[in-house]
């Protein structure tokens, strides 16, 4: 390993224990094993860094291999959108490698197994396969067809290779113990007919792979010294062990397979599945989707192969699943970004400015630092003249004391340029303001030096000259969900939690250093976020994505959905010391406008489960929580909850 010290996590531990017992360190070797069904998404990214990090770590081979055993649902685009994802996040691969190279070869080993007695061709239907394979609790029976004889064995299964057979009629199962306390050990499969064209190897084969028996082998032929999956693989792993029992030879590597958890990020999804159903059903416009958790979608957003890398990092390897929280993520862009983004001005909402006291038809050029975070960004042009944008939200007619940007009286400077005092405003016939009109300091310059430059004012705005505006189209992109975790609520379905407002489209317009920008050049909107100039952008038309915030909107809103609770908790105490129905009243009524301000449903369902108890106050607060909110109702709450529920109710004698 590096020789810069550092705590090891599990695996690494693992790993240095096998050296310490004679593994040879030249015989490390490790894998990343994708299935071309779909795009990477964020999780991937993690396991990724994991296993492409230890071949940094120890010096040793990482090799790509492509699980590519299932091609009903695989295709080559994914293949080429996965090897894009890895380069992209800055790692090589050894070898690039396909289960389906080894087709021949899990073949040969299939047909030995069945000379042997190790496995049979069985032709029950799968509702009968499902019958006679018992649950955890009750064993298993043997299949009809298990004891068949090697010679009627090995005729159906070429036959199956050959196409005679439709799909379903029979498969090849590991002859092992139908009576295992593992379910996955009661004789599994390891071939199914497929009549499905491969997207490397054609209609050559009609029986295809199961991944139990595909993945260990090809780990051994590929002489993988440490396979690693995640938790979900952890009853595979006796499977995993057998099979390679009956193609050792010590001579060879023998791969072992250990498990690590998931790191699941919340406010999104990362089933394959999920995903798939999200671009089917046109949530998102595809794979690559700024909102979508994919690696494409990521790299779209804006997102950075750094804050990725840091990011896996950060969270490390876990032996527990766990949600990780995404404004991590969020975090770890911001912070790269925030180190190599220019600075620019851009106005995403804007109204005009005049500075009545400006000469007309003039303009200047002033400088403007690119990013104070790198001594070496330099500075940029950026030109003023008379009539100027500015956010909408940055002026208030009537302000009050609190406000700290413009107002009428009021004085604030512009970014880069002059002190300026609200005057007036123009409005239409409906009342809307059209124009703000105010005057400047002619000897405010900033970085002038002159004693009125120097002059504390209440804020600073960012503004673009209208004169030397590009407009652009500015995507403004939010996390896809609104709850936290949204597919792990079974009595709803994910596709519920979809986000209405996850985007945004409007017109802004933007200062004219941007109109060389690049696909994936990167900037910092002052005051606003950060944002990227988006694939869909021309040279006549700019178009950017917004990457995340300066700050993390979701937590305040968090904050304030917990108060909300928290303190509809407490008012209801007050509710059974009311001594009239007024001031019973005026509590429910507060009550209820703490529970409407809620709209996660997980702390909804958080505080359900919580306060259904003994207490006459938690219960009320309860059944206050099914009558006043409309983001959850008794049907998304479990049955033997809600019984208990009504009946601490009726004991409580509460009238409802």
């Amino acid at each position: 390993m590096s020789t810069e010290e550092k705590s090891l996590n599990f695996l690494e531990q693992i790993i240095e224990d096998d050296l310490r017992n004679g593994l040879p360190k030249d015989k490390l070797r490790f894998r990343f094993p994708p299935e071309p069904n779909g795009y990477l998404h964020v999780g991937h990214a993690s396991a990724i860094a994991l296993n492409f990090g230890l071949g940094i770590d120890y010096n040793a081979p990482v090799n790509l291999r492509f699980d590519d055993t299932n091609p009903a649902k695989e295709e080559q685009e994914y293949v080429d959108a996965i090897k894009r994802d890895i380069e992209w996040l800055g790692y090589r691969w050894a070898e690039e490698r396909y289960a389906s190279d080894y087709f021949q070869q899990l073949y040969d080993w299939a047909i030995e197994f069945i000379k042997k007695g190790k496995a049979y061709v069985d032709s029950q239907t799968s509702e009968e396969m499902a019958e006679q394979k018992g649950t955890p609790t009750t064993p298993g029976v043997n299949s009809p067809f298990r004891d068949r004889s090697v010679e009627e064995n090995l005729d159906l299964f070429e036959r199956m290779k050959n196409g005679e057979f439709p799909e379903g009629t029979h498969i090849l199962r590991a002859k092992i113990d139908m009576a295992s306390t593992n379910m996955l050990m009661r004789d599994p499969i390891m071939y199914r007919i497929l009549h499905k064209h491969h997207h490397r190897t054609g209609d050559q084969w009609c029986i295809y792979p199961m991944y139990d028996w595909a993945h260990g082998e090809s780990d051994y032929l590929e002489r993988i010294s440490h396979s690693f999956c995640t938790l979900e693989f952890l009853p595979h792993r006796e499977l995993y062990d057998w099979f390679l029992d009956q193609i050792y030879d010590d001579k060879n590597i023998r791969p072992k397979q250990r498990e690590f958890a998931r790191r699941n990020l919340s406010h999104t999804v990362v089933s394959k599945r999920k995903l798939l159903k999200l671009v089917e059903d046109k949530h998102v416009a595809g794979w690559d989707d700024p909102r979508m958790s994919t690696i494409s979608g990521l790299r779209r957003r804006g997102y950075t192969p750094v804050a990725l890398r840091n990011f896996a990092e950060a969270i490390g390897i876990a032996k527990r699943d766990n949600l990780i929280d995404v404004s991590r993520l969020e975090a770890a862009v911001r912070e790269d970004l925030n180190k190599i983004a220019p600075r620019v001005m851009a106005v995403i909402d804007p109204v005009k400015l005049v500075i009545t006291n400006y000469p007309e038809g003039s303009s200047a050029w002033l400088e403007a630092e690119n990013n104070p975070e790198d001594d070496n960004a330099g500075f940029r042009q950026v030109p003023f003249s008379r009539e100027l944008y500015i956010e909408r939200e940055d002026f208030m007619e009537d302000a009050p004391s609190k406000f700290f940007r413009l107002s009428i009286g009021k004085e604030v400077r512009l970014k880069n340029a002059y002190i300026i005092k609200g005057e007036g405003v123009v409005k239409d016939a409906n009342g809307n303001i059209t124009e703000i009109h105010a005057t400047y300091d002619s000897d405010s310059l900033s970085g002038s030096g002159t004693e009125a430059s120097q002059r504390k004012v209440s804020g600073t705005l960012h503004w673009v000259s209208a004169a030397h505006a590009l407009q652009a189209e500015i995507r403004l992109y939010d996390r896809l969900f609104t709850d936290e975790s949204p597919d792990t609520h079974k009595e709803k379905d994910f596709l519920e939690f979809v986000n209405p407002d996850s985007l945004k489209v409007v017109t802004g317009f933007v200062e004219p250093s941007l109109k060389s920008a690049k696909n994936e050049d990167k900037f910092q909107f002052q005051r606003i976020g950060y944002f990227v100039v988006d694939k869909d952008s021309t040279s006549e038309k700019l178009v950017f994505n917004k990457t995340v915030g300066l700050k993390d909107a979701w937590e305040e809103k968090g904050k304030k959905e917990e108060n909300a609770i928290n303190n509809g908790l407490k008012e209801i105490n007050r509710y059974f010391k009311a001594t009239t129905d007024e001031e019973r009243a005026a509590v429910e009524r507060s009550v209820a406008e703490n529970i409407q301000s809620v709209t996660s449903f997980s702390l909804l369902q958080n505080a359900i489960r919580k306060n259904v108890n003994n207490n006459k106050s938690s219960l009320l607060f309860v059944n206050w929580i099914f009558k006043y909110n409309n983001n959850i109702s008794k049907s998304d709450v479990d049955q033997e909850l809600l019984e208990k529920l009504n009946t601490m109710s009726e004991r409580a004698k509460l009238s409802l």
